[in-house]
């Protein structure tokens, strides 16, 4: 992408089922190959987030590192400022970190999903802010209750990190916009999406907007597609809709989610029509061409979702992008 097309960066994600004999090849890789960020996965059961940020900016070179993203509910906030802090202290301007309601499945599964998501990632964010910054946090919220905390002079990181919150709906955006320095926004995202996204966001200040999207570089755009396709068997069920809805075919892919007798049947029975807007799958030139219509939307970081099963070999093909 040449310097004149290009009004944001580019990151790829690590992802979360990498075989462990690949994770650091995998960052050492995405790093040389010229990538912006690389954001690592915190979902539940598979690895924990900051331990694999620390593994990936120990062991690459320059390459900006964000973690997406921490549960609110799952971690006490004084205990992951500590561990935000040490990270950014010792790879300073490299680290970025999301925080969010977590998926409510997940998080009922675990006792950890609050009465008021809200008012908890409202509180969580700002207190995490306030000791990063390090300044005291005297707080006594519904979930946030600190007595005088404040980080030791000695770990308080000269470049304070990025804070994203990552949601989806109306009112977290909303929040988002006022407490965060930058919005996470997980895939599916369209241009469409991204700017219905930002009139509730509503930011006043400089808000960086991190797009994930399931990506697959190939020189034949069918089998690119094809490839992409399992990517899109989540798809259908409530929580997806404020993605779909901008598009305005949602009530029909919703009815083709209740008619298909299995997930994959549902993803393997999608038009191509919608498929191709919901998957950054293609060539190099049409995948480089999407990126640029998600930086003029208001994406400030595209994040490429590769897809396995050889994940270092798909890292290559996305590097085509670059």
């Amino acid at each position: 992408m040449s310097p004149q097309e290009t009004s944001g960066t580019i990151g790829v994600l690590l992802p979360r089922d990498i075989h462990r004999a690949d994770l650091i090849a995998f960052a050492q890789e995405a790093d040389a190959y010229g990538f912006d960020e690389l954001w690592v996965v915190e979902d539940l059961g598979y690895r924990g987030g900051p331990v694999q940020a620390a593994t990936v900016l120990s062991c690459t070179r320059r390459i900006r590192v964000g973690v997406g993203l921490l549960p609110a509910g799952a971690r006490n906030v004084a205990f992951a400022a500590m561990e935000a802090a040490t990270l950014a202290q010792l790879h300073p301007g490299r680290l970025d970190l999301a925080v969010g309601h977590g998926m409510p499945d997940w998080m009922r599964s675990v006792g950890s999903w609050p009465a008021s998501p809200l008012t908890l990632l409202g509180e969580y964010i700002h207190t995490l802010k306030t000791l990063l910054a390090g300044r005291t946090a005297d707080t006594d919220g519904r979930y946030i209750r600190l007595d005088g905390l404040r980080l030791d002079p000695s770990v308080v990181p000269e470049h304070v990190p990025d804070i994203f919150a990552g949601v989806r709906g109306p009112k977290s955006l909303a929040l988002a916009g006022e407490v965060a320095d930058g919005t996470l926004l997980a895939e599916p995202v369209t241009p469409e999406y991204v700017r219905q996204a930002l009139t509730s966001i509503n930011p006043q200040r400089p808000h960086r907007l991190a797009a994930y999207n399931i990506a697959v570089v190939d020189d034949d755009p069918h089998a690119a597609l094809l490839a992409a396709r399992p990517a899109l068997q989540p798809l259908g069920d409530p929580d997806w809709a404020p993605h779909i809805v901008p598009l305005g075919f949602h009530d029909e892919l919703a009815a083709l989610r209740r008619t298909s007798k299995s997930a994959r049947d549902f993803a393997r029975a999608m038009p191509e029509e919608w498929a191709e807007r919901l998957l950054l799958a293609g060539t190099p030139g049409q995948v480089r061409a999407r990126v640029q219509d998600l930086f003029e939307s208001g994406v400030t970081t595209a994040v490429l979702s590769p897809v396995g099963p050889d994940y270092r070999s798909a890292l290559a093909n996305l590097a085509k992008v670059l």
